[in-house]
């Protein structure tokens, strides 16, 4: 819980000195559409356990505020998210989940002009996780039992806009566990096309 605070804690305290130090100029403030696909597999400390990608999707709505070369990004995301594993005695099994992922991103463009922008960009995200199911044997799903909902990571990535237009491709990973018996955290990669309706 202490990492977890302190993760947020930074996160917001670079956004602040982002927004101060560039204060002087005029922000920008733009709301928008997001869709796309990621490919998520969970990390386990379980040697009899190895973890495969599995394809899920996810779309909401953005939020930027621009503020010269850096900018701000806010999401709200429902995300389907996938995964599988095979077990050292030839078994496998499937987990599937859904989650409301909050991301809040700032980057930096590398290239800023009036219709095309590159950017990088990092930051933190809240992750609300529901309506977990496993497919396998009794034992594994027993362990992914209490699917622990409230979880925080890190997330950074590449984007491209042109004009009203935006694509992202970030890779996101769990500092908290959303199994505590299998000690298993998400990683996913996702990539996200979006259009700002103003």
């Amino acid at each position: 819980m202490k990492q977890q605070f302190l993760a947020l804690s930074s996160l917001f305290l670079c956004i602040t000195c982002s927004i101060e130090t560039h204060a002087q100029q005029t922000p920008a403030f733009h709301i928008g559409v997001k869709g796309g696909a990621n490919f998520t597999k969970t990390s386990t400390e379980s040697s009899s356990l190895e973890g495969k990608y599995g394809f899920g999707y996810q779309a909401g709505v953005m939020t930027r505020l621009d503020i010269g070369s850096l900018y701000v990004q806010g999401e709200a995301l429902f995300n389907k998210r996938k995964t599988s594993y095979d077990t050292k005695d030839g078994g496998s099994a499937k987990l599937t989940w859904n989650a409301i992922d909050i991301p809040v991103v700032i980057g930096y463009k590398l290239v800023n002009t009036d219709d095309f922008n590159v950017r990088v960009f990092a930051g933190g995200v809240y992750s609300y996780a529901f309506n977990n199911k496993v497919s396998s044997s009794q034992a594994f799903q027993e362990g992914f039992k209490n699917f622990d909902k409230s979880n925080i990571g890190v997330t950074g990535g590449v984007g491209v806009d042109y004009k009203n237009f935006t694509v992202d491709l970030r890779y996101e990973t769990g500092l908290s566990n959303i199994s505590k018996e299998f000690k298993s955290k998400p990683h996913s990669f996702s990539l996200g096309i979006g259009y700002f309706l103003f």
